[in-house]
Order: C-alpha cells, then structure tokens, then sequence
C-alpha cells in the first residue's frame, strides 16, 4: 500500500506544468532531427547506394560526401 501512496504524490503537478518544467522537451527540438535517419535525404541516398552497386564503394566518394552533408543538413551527427 505504501508504494500505491508514493506513485500518486510524486506528480503534483499539472499536464501543462509537466510539460513546460521538462529540461528534455526545451532543448531536445533544437538538436533532434525530424525525420528517421532511413527516411532523410533520399535523393542522395539513391544515388549513393546505386554508385555503390555499379561501381563500388571506392569510386563513389562523391555521392557518400554528398549523402553525408545531406544527413548533417537534416541535423544527424554523423
């Protein structure tokens, strides 16, 4: 019962309050990408991955460059 007591007196605090007080939500926007990684730049990604498959991964520097500055654009630390 102790337990079932504690859980209901740790959130006094209102939906709204939760929200604004979140240190998670007010810098996590600015730095968190929207979009999944497989599902950003897929221009870029396409071409990459066809150069890859004709040419292999050595001769298409240029197009896994390119993927790359696309993905760091989007906000992806890679």
């Amino acid at each position: 019962m102790s337990g079932l007591q504690l859980q209901t007196s740790v959130s006094p605090l209102s939906g709204s309050e939760q929200i604004q007080g979140s240190p998670a939500t007010t810098s996590a926007p600015e730095s968190k990408p929207k979009k999944k990684i497989c599902c950003a730049c897929p221009d870029t990604k396409r071409l990459r991955d066809e150069c890859i498959v004709e040419h292999g991964e050595a001769a298409c520097t240029k197009w896994i460059d390119a993927h790359l500055r696309c993905l760091r654009a989007e906000g992806f630390n890679v």
